[in-house]
């Protein structure tokens, strides 16, 4: 399986990302921003960092870069894409997911190992959890705080497409704990917490929580690869 690592002018996690995907047994394909080719991949992700510094709003410009224009008509088509921190807020901002991310609540950047919990294990990117599972990933970031009006809120919670939750203190302000979503479909998921920097014993979250799970955030990437021999 090839899976497709876009970068972006202030990416910082596409390496990791890379990564990620090599451990989880595929190929990661690394894709620039300014080309309009995906390379033949099977899957996507949009990885962290601070796309164009961050100006505008973050994920913005990045949203509107060329090779978007085919990473919006893969997703629509039905490719698994995973947006992580900067690369959610760029799905937010491209429409395909609702909802959007604004600065924390508290006004400062945060840096922790987070916990979640699994909300919703049939999207492309959670099929290897099990429903209501506690996990522990990275979380770093400045504007996380989830946003969306009542009536969007109410239809992702009642559709399921509540993907993520965190647990114990909400580190930034988001609408109802959310930490993640998908959209209607599942193929496409966004969330803050980063999963690529959890993926390989003792280079990631050393929490009591994290040690008696492992390394969660390999079980991203493993899931996407099931599902893709699912379907095939």
């Amino acid at each position: 399986m090839r899976i497709g690592v876009v970068t972006f002018p202030g990416s910082l996690d596409d390496r990791d990302a890379q990564r990620a995907i090599r451990l989880a047994g595929a190929e990661p394909v690394a894709l620039w921003h300014g080309d309009h080719e995906l390379q033949d991949v099977d899957a996507l992700v949009l990885p962290g960092g601070f796309s164009y510094g961050d100006y505008l709003r973050c994920g913005a410009i990045a949203s509107l870069s060329p090779i978007m224009t085919e990473v919006i008509d893969a997703a629509r088509g039905g490719m698994p894409v995973l947006g992580i921190c900067n690369g959610f807020q760029m799905l937010a901002e491209a429409r395909l997911v609702e909802g959007g991310l604004i600065r924390n609540d508290h006004g400062t950047f945060i840096c922790r190992d987070q916990g979640l919990r699994v909300e919703n294990t049939s999207t492309a990117w959670t099929s290897g959890f099990e429903q209501g599972q506690q996990i522990t990933i990275p979380l770093k970031n400045g504007e996380g705080g989830f946003i969306a009006d009542a009536e969007t809120l109410a239809r992702l919670e009642g559709e399921g497409q509540v993907v993520f939750r965190y647990t114990g203190l909400n580190p930034n302000g988001s609408l109802n704990d959310i930490a993640g979503i998908s959209n209607a479909r599942g193929n496409v998921v966004g969330l803050m917490p980063h999963p690529e920097h959890a993926v390989e014993p003792g280079f990631g979250p050393d929490t009591e929580l994290a040690m008696r799970s492992g390394v969660d955030g390999l079980t991203f990437f493993t899931s996407v690869i099931r599902t893709a021999l699912v379907d095939a």
